[in-house]
């Protein structure tokens, strides 16, 4: 049997059917909020502009600490007022350096666990509470069904929700509706397009980073607690301690 499609129903762009359509060869308009990344040509790659908030962000990264929060500083600035939280992260968060991409102190919380099941019970509870800018996770091993809470957890507010996991995890199916790789280059990072929503990108982007001056000291007048550390909360365990 043979369909034939009038030329008004082939003419028909998809997002008019629905918002999560769109063809094969264009890039999908975002069905949530985008925060602008501050970078040009990385903003003109992704759907909507941007990061997109109230959703996964999966960033495979091949180390830490060859760009990766600099890449993010531009958005991080943007929704810094509503609290960044960092979730154990590598090495210990560096103030100087987090205050030069726009990010205060008192703006900052470091979230440290011991075990990783705490740690997704803080970054699931800190996402459906709905008051936080940005919440950034590392983790080197997470399970599917984990992924998937985290997932449906972002979904119910509009936080930019990050996942920083090692490169070898692109072989590893995700809810994520955007996946980059970074690998450090020459001047910045080589960005891979693992997954997005739109036509698959073969090549890699590259995004000069320059590298920051040397941080300054920060003024010492009422913020001598506050110097070298973002605030630090406790594990889940030890909220659910302290809360007996």
């Amino acid at each position: 049997m043979q369909v034939v499609m009038s030329t008004s129903a082939a003419q028909l762009d998809p997002e008019t059917l629905h918002p999560s359509l769109w063809r094969a060869s264009q890039l999908a308009r975002a069905d949530t909020l985008c925060i602008d990344t501050g970078h040009a040509a990385l903003s003109n790659l992704l759907p909507g502009g941007g990061w997109p908030v109230g959703t996964l962000i999966d960033l495979l990264v091949q180390q830490p600490g060859i760009g990766e929060i600099r890449l993010l500083g531009p958005a991080l600035a943007k929704v810094a007022s509503r609290g960044v939280f960092i979730v154990t992260p590598p090495q210990t968060p560096q103030m100087l350096a987090w205050c030069q991409l726009g990010v205060k102190p008192s703006q900052a919380v470091w979230v440290r666990s011991e075990r990783t099941g705490d740690a997704l019970w803080s970054v699931e509870t800190l996402l459906r509470s709905g008051c936080c800018g940005a919440v950034l996770f590392w983790q080197n091993h997470i399970r599917a069904d984990s992924l998937r809470r985290l997932h449906l957890a972002a979904q119910t507010g509009e936080t930019l929700f990050v996942m920083f996991r090692p490169l070898a995890s692109a072989m590893d199916a995700s809810p994520a509706p955007l996946r980059l790789s970074l690998r450090p280059a020459q001047g910045g990072l080589d960005i891979g397009f693992v997954k997005r929503r739109g036509p698959h990108y073969d090549g890699t982007l590259f995004l000069p980073m320059p590298v920051l001056p040397a941080p300054r000291s920060l003024p010492q007048r009422g913020v001598e607690r506050e110097r070298e550390r973002p605030r630090y909360v406790p594990s889940a365990q030890d909220m659910e301690t302290e809360s007996v």
